[in-house]
């Protein structure tokens, strides 16, 4: 079963810093899996559209963030792991939201980065980020 598992989520003040981790496991490529997907980060706030937030591409290369992170969260991976990984700093209370993951497969090292309006097949369950005083 291919699945994305969030972890990392916690209550944090304003202006504080998270990390949150997606690992991919039991996919058809279960070796270096990343080298064939791209793997985005979305959250979703109550009563608000869920919100891409950043991508990379299979080549790890290829990198985009939403305007509303941008230089202050950071998108990164661990081939080795099947791991995902976004650093979020100066954390604000509008960043309140449950955080996924999804992945999309890609030929092997593409620098191509998908739109946030792709569709994605596959998706976490999500991790709570709350920021508040």
């Amino acid at each position: 079963q291919a699945q994305l598992v969030e972890s990392g989520g916690d209550l944090v003040q304003p202006g504080g810093s998270l990390t949150l981790s997606c690992v991919l496991s039991g996919f058809v490529v279960s070796e270096r899996t990343l080298e064939h997907y791209a793997v985005g980060w979305f959250r979703q706030a109550p009563g608000k559209e869920r919100e891409g937030i950043s991508c990379i591409s299979s080549s790890g290369r290829g990198i985009q963030y939403a305007d509303s992170v941008k230089g202050r969260f950071t998108i990164s991976r661990d081939v080795a792991r099947n791991s995902v990984y976004l650093q979020m700093n100066s954390l604000q209370r509008d960043d309140t939201a449950v955080y996924y993951c999804a992945a999309e497969q890609q030929p092997r090292w593409s620098d191509w980065v998908p739109s946030f309006k792709t569709v994605f097949d596959f998706w976490g369950q999500g991790t709570q980020v709350t920021v508040s005083s």
